[in-house]
């Protein structure tokens, strides 16, 4: 038995040392023969790579957003004795002819690269400008220890203004270099904006020369020559003046403003401040991005897509959306707005922006007059899921998929979103302020820029800068969302009444343009107000960073919408009075322009040389400016009827007034009437009125806003 035993060790000793011997005679016969074909080949072939240009991007009207500058680059010969000072006699032979550039820096390269193995000449200096080396050209290409090579070096013709939508282009590093080959051997890339967004498409694709060298690598004879794929050019729909004039008239304010086609194409986005992005193209330097870093307007940050804020009174209409989408019934109630609300057997309350109230107040007044009671009251009847479920529908929350890199998705929350991410249950009193933009509600401008173009014409479009690629036209994609077309035309009469309307919020600002705009106000609030305060301090009077962000966006013209334009202003206090100028600015520009299809550039025109002439002292013509649709005085919501089938339906309980009988008679009150107040002499209303477009919301306090 014993013996038996040994003699199978032994044999499976003898067996596995067979094997080990077998697989590495495999291994050294046959697949390293594969290795040593490869070294042996590479020893009489070389391959030498040549570069690409990098495509460049032009806006609608061909002006060039990024260009490449043409110049030169210095390469020195392989092993130079450092000892015998061949090296140094090179470097200052350069220096000679570019006193300008740092001797040591060239020396630290070359010895970095320098190797017994590497045959091919060390590249030293990366970029000289075309003017500068055209002087000594003919003096270095005769010189063997001196190559000299084509170069370029990527350039924004029009720096910030157009920086976080072109981007730029920097060096690579290891990472980037292992993904593609085109950057590992051209050592830049795109880092953001369009430049990395289709960093594939303007690279190019590399061409190649195949020689044949002797044992020490010079070129005996060209086997194969493949030319590079390059000027791969991008054409987009930003129009590079209307960029510049909004990028001049805000000015330092830090702000976001996005003109855009319902049909999704953009054709402008300024985010302010901004930064240089030719600074990056060469590699910044130390002081230059701790500045950028240490600027508390973050000039860096792309905010219409990689910026988040409260949203405030902008989604109100998406709200009343969501409502429908729960119980269409629920819109054909009218709500009465004392001023505040309470949940339940809580004391706390839940004010609107108006301590006075709004009294009876349907959709189109809620919307005019962005009266909180009203969001208050309809979100508690639908509830968060309802209301999360139908913003994200309308592209709240969710990406946009615009052709830019990183976007956020933001939030609009819901009782599963919070559990996750605090495992606490959802309360009522955060589905209040949720339903008026604040709480958790964050959200990209591009995302509300998105949402008015569906409020404007049904459809929700996706977001999109490039125009042309590789000479195929980019079609703009959009989707049809259906809800009832009265519905639509209420909730459009009560935006055109915020522009255009003595009550509406935003009418100081947009009621006299020539065109006519539709839009919605929004004061999103950034720091809370306790209970115990009952007056509220004035935006004015607040520190910089606890003002409120002012929104407002708008389409126009309201019949026949051709613009979309979203304008956010980072603490800028109330939305019609600091983000409604903006907006109207841009409007004018626009008409005074030409853009507006119903209004052409020679008719303009001819009515600015009437003005000038004095023949009219207001500009407004039947032939230019359209009669202003009659809009009903309330648009009342459409009976529709409901989605769900309610177990016991009861009627709405009819509010009675306090000096009424059920009957809706009045009685006599022995008390006398209180004499009424006129609100301009009240000194508090007016303040209230400035400050009207003010949104309170947070865990200790809810004003409403707009």
């Amino acid at each position: 038995m014993r013996e038996n035993l040994r003699m199978s060790i032994i044999l499976l000793i003898f067996v596995a040392m067979w094997g080990l011997l077998i697989v590495r005679l495999y291994h050294i016969s046959i697949k390293s023969n594969f290795y040593y074909e490869k070294l042996a080949k590479e020893n009489i072939e070389r391959v030498t790579y040549l570069k690409p240009v990098r495509g460049e991007i032009l806006d609608n009207k061909g002006n060039f957003l990024a260009v490449n500058k043409i110049g030169f680059s210095l390469s020195v010969a392989p092993h130079l004795s450092i000892k015998k000072g061949q090296l140094d006699e090179v470097i200052k032979t350069i220096k000679e002819y570019f006193p300008d550039l740092n001797s040591t820096l060239m020396k630290r390269v070359y010895k970095r690269k320098n190797s017994p193995y590497n045959h091919k000449f060390i590249k030293v200096i990366d970029f000289i400008p075309y003017a500068k080396m055209m002087k000594y050209y003919p003096l270095l290409i005769n010189n063997k220890k001196i190559k000299v090579d084509t170069e370029y070096k990527r350039y924004y013709p029009y720096g910030a203004v157009t920086a976080h939508v072109v981007g730029y282009v920097g060096r690579s590093n290891k990472k980037e270099n292992k993904k593609d080959k085109v950057v590992d051997i051209v050592g830049r890339t795109g880092k953001s904006g369009l430049e990395l967004y289709y960093n594939r498409y303007l690279e190019g694709e590399l061409g190649r020369v195949l020689s044949k060298v002797d044992a020490r690598n010079r070129e005996l004879k060209v086997l194969e020559r493949v030319e590079p794929i390059s000027n791969r050019v991008l054409k987009i729909n930003l129009d590079l003046k209307l960029q510049q004039y909004i990028f001049d008239i805000l000015q330092k304010k830090a702000a976001v403003v996005i003109v855009m086609r319902p049909t999704g194409e953009i054709l402008a986005s300024v985010s302010n401040p901004s930064f240089d992005p030719n600074l990056f193209v060469g590699g910044i330097s130390f002081k230059d991005w701790r500045a950028l870093q240490n600027n508390l307007g973050h000039p860096f940050t792309n905010k219409f897509i990689n910026a988040v804020y409260p949203p405030g009174s902008v989604i109100k209409m998406g709200v009343a959306l969501a409502t429908a989408d729960a119980n269409e019934s629920l819109l054909q109630e009218d709500e009465y707005c004392k001023g505040f609300i309470t949940i339940d057997r809580s004391k706390h309350k839940f004010r609107c922006w108006s301590k006075w109230g709004h009294r009876e107040v349907d959709l189109q007044k809620s919307i005019r007059e962005s009266c909180d009671v009203y969001y208050y009251n309809k979100s508690l009847k639908v509830g968060i899921d309802n209301i999360s479920k139908t913003l994200h529908k309308l592209g709240l929350g969710i990406k946009t998929g615009v052709d830019l890199p990183r976007e956020y998705n933001g939030i609009i929350p819901n009782k599963e979103w919070k559990w996750k991410r605090y495992h606490k249950p959802w309360y009522k009193g955060e589905t209040v302020i949720a339903a008026i933009g604040q709480g958790y509600d964050n959200i990209t401008p591009l995302q509300v820029a998105r949402y008015t173009a569906f409020l404007a014409t049904d459809y929700l479009p996706t977001p999109t800068y490039v125009s042309e690629i590789n000479g195929t036209k980019v079609k703009p994609k959009r989707v049809k969302i259906e809800y009832d077309k009265e519905l639509m035309e209420t909730i459009r009469a009560g935006m055109y009444d915020v522009c255009n309307h003595g009550k509406g919020t935003a009418h100081k600002a947009l009621r006299h343009l020539p065109i006519k705009v539709a839009g919605k106000t929004g004061t999103a609030q950034v720091v809370s107000i306790p209970q115990d305060i009952k007056k509220r301090v004035n935006e004015s009077e607040l520190a910089y960073f606890k003002k409120s962000h002012a929104w407002i966006t708008t389409y126009a013209p309201f019949e026949n919408p051709e613009f979309v334009v979203t304008v956010l202003v980072e603490h800028g206090g109330h939305g019609g009075s600091s983000a409604g100028p903006i907006a109207a600015k841009i409007y004018k520009w626009l008409y005074y322009n030409g853009y507006f299809k119903e209004y052409p550039l020679d008719e303009v025109k001819k009515e600015i040389e009437k003005l000038q002439k004095g023949e009219r002292k207001v500009l407004r013509s039947h032939k230019i400016i359209p009669k202003p649709t009659p809009i009903k005085k309330e648009i009342k919501a459409p009976k529709m009827k409901s989605h769900f089938k309610l177990e016991n339906p009861t009627p709405p309980k009819k509010r009675v007034l306090k000096n009424t009988t059920q009957s809706g008679k009045k009685e006599k009150s022995a008390l006398k009437p209180k004499p009424k107040v006129e609100p301009k002499k009240h000194h508090n209303q007016q303040k209230t009125k400035k400050s009207n477009d003010s949104t309170i919301s947070n865990s200790d306090e809810t004003l409403g806003a707009f």
